[in-house]
């Protein structure tokens, strides 16, 4: 794909004409032995492989388990939550999955304009733009967050004209209200990540992810068990978390050597430029926001049913096994992102190439095993969740298609991180657009809503057989499209369509 097509967003971004005097990357020699036509092809490709499982391995496992350890907190908050009864499990899915996945989406969706543009820099040794792309990115992200809180304040109101139940309703606007602060720990913790991740530092993050996890845990049992403060409790622990995750990584990059080329301090330069930067923000946003609101809008379809209380409990259990599960894949989409972004910085096309073509299959792969185990596991996969008999068995009857949406989202985050790393972003959101929400939610809804198969057995089985069934074919649809856009990208075109 030509990356003229995505109107030359990125490009005028990189303007320095010096390059900073730090040595070669060692990924040059993927690219040798790529090029070596003197090897036998079977031998140049278990060398490649080799070379690329060691480099993605290196990026991916540290990336999955940030991403896995900061939607654990989420999952346990839920947890806890669910605990407190049938009510209070719902609120809090209502919360997370109504409400804040929505400033989820758009702030980590803006953060992806710092994977493209770092990434790139990073590969074509323009270190000190790093540090500039970073604030710019704060800057905006800091902004939106400021408008975003209107939806937090007045989420009772718009849940209701959304056509929740009051009760559920008013209890999720509890929890929303404690997440308010997290908006804010998100405008500076997506940034930092992918400035992080485009230069290969993932091991530090994992490293405070982890311990952070552990005094979540801590925090949550004190503020529900001990101090019974409830929802706001446990949505207040939450945002506590995610600024002590915050705060250290900013320590690390202030204080570690490994940033002391990219990380320049404060610079006016951040506040040059940002229309531009906007634009490559809002195309990234708008591509992942069409993702993480599709299966949202799932959610609150669930709570226009006759029993939204268990609709809602059945879903919120799937979708959360769903989300752990897709954190690996977003995993792998962090490091196909950084990969495709350094090797066309670095004018290496045949490495970005190979790189695409081994981190789907090992994503794939990772994602079928996950699918079986939910299926063996269908039976009891609630009880982590809740004691509820009916929820359980609402559970299993959702488990056949959550085994598919694993399997899919094995594959369509990695194409989405091809695409990040590459600056497609407009066009994918265009794709997201008529797959998602012109053939899979309108789809859906009418198999869900109308076409009532065995309605009075059970209605919930027959909703979710009627609309998951749309959603599933909306993600393969677009699943395809990128496959097929991919197979055909000239990747010696993309390089040199790249203006440092």
């Amino acid at each position: 794909m030509d990356s003229a097509q995505t109107d030359g967003v990125y490009q005028p971004l990189l303007q320095p004409d010096q390059l900073s005097p730090l040595p070669e990357s060692n990924n040059c020699e993927l690219e040798r032995v790529l090029a070596d036509v003197e090897t036998p092809l079977f031998l140049r490709l278990r060398k490649a492989t080799m070379i690329e499982t060691k480099l993605l391995f290196k990026l991916a496992a540290p990336a999955v388990i940030v991403y896995m350890i900061n939607y654990l907190m989420s999952m346990s908050t839920q947890i806890f939550s669910g605990h407190l009864g049938n009510l209070e499990l719902a609120a809090a899915s209502l919360g997370n999955r109504g409400i804040q996945v929505f400033a989820y989406g758009l702030m980590l969706g803006m953060g992806s304009a710092v994977e493209t543009l770092c990434g790139q820099a990073f590969g074509g040794r323009k270190y000190e733009m790093l540090g500039v792309y970073l604030q710019r990115s704060i800057v905006l992200l800091t902004l939106t967050g400021v408008l975003l809180t209107s939806i937090y304040v007045f989420s009772e109101n718009i849940l209701l004209f959304l056509g929740q139940s009051p009760e559920i309703a008013s209890a999720a606007s509890l929890f929303v209200y404690g997440l308010l602060p997290q908006i804010f720990a998100y405008a500076v913790n997506f940034p930092i990540q992918k400035f992080l991740q485009s230069q290969s530092i993932v091991a530090p993050s994992a490293y405070i992810s982890t311990a952070t996890l552990f005094i979540h845990l801590l925090l949550s049992w004190l503020a529900i068990n001990q101090l019974e403060i409830g929802l706001l409790g446990a949505s207040l622990v939450l945002s506590l978390s995610w600024w002590i995750i915050v705060a250290a990584q900013c320590v690390y990059i202030v204080t570690s050597e490994r940033c002391r080329e990219t990380w320049g301090g404060f610079s006016v330069q951040a506040f040059s430029g940002l229309p531009s930067f906007f634009k490559l923000s809002a195309a990234s946003a708008v591509m992942l926001c069409l993702e993480t609101w599709y299966f949202q809008i799932l959610v609150l379809l669930a709570g226009l049913l006759e029993n939204p209380e268990l609709a809602l409990d059945s879903l919120s259990v799937c979708l959360t096994i769903a989300g752990w599960a897709f954190m690996i894949s977003v995993g792998f989409n962090a490091a196909i992102s950084v990969r495709v972004s350094n090797e066309l910085g670095a004018g290496n096309p045949k490495s970005a190439a190979f790189s695409v073509i081994i981190v789907n299959i090992y994503s794939l792969i990772t994602s079928v095993i996950l699918a079986i185990i939910v299926w063996l596991c269908r039976d009891v996969l609630s009880y982590a969740f809740t004691e509820g008999e009916e929820v359980s068995a609402a559970v299993s009857d959702l488990c056949p298609f959550l085994a598919v949406t694993l399997v899919l989202n094995g594959i369509q985050p990695v194409l989405s991180g091809v695409a990040v790393g590459c600056g497609w972003q407009t066009f994918v959101a265009k794709v997201n657009v008529g797959c998602y929400y012109i053939i899979g939610i309108p789809i859906g809804t009418l198999f869900g809503f109308y076409f009532e198969y065995d309605a009075k057995a059970r209605y919930l089985s027959c909703f979710y057989f009627g609309i998951w069934t749309g959603m599933i074919g909306g993600t393969l649809i677009q699943t395809v499209i990128l496959v097929w856009v991919i197979l055909r990208t000239d990747w010696t075109k993309e390089v040199s369509t790249l203006n440092f």
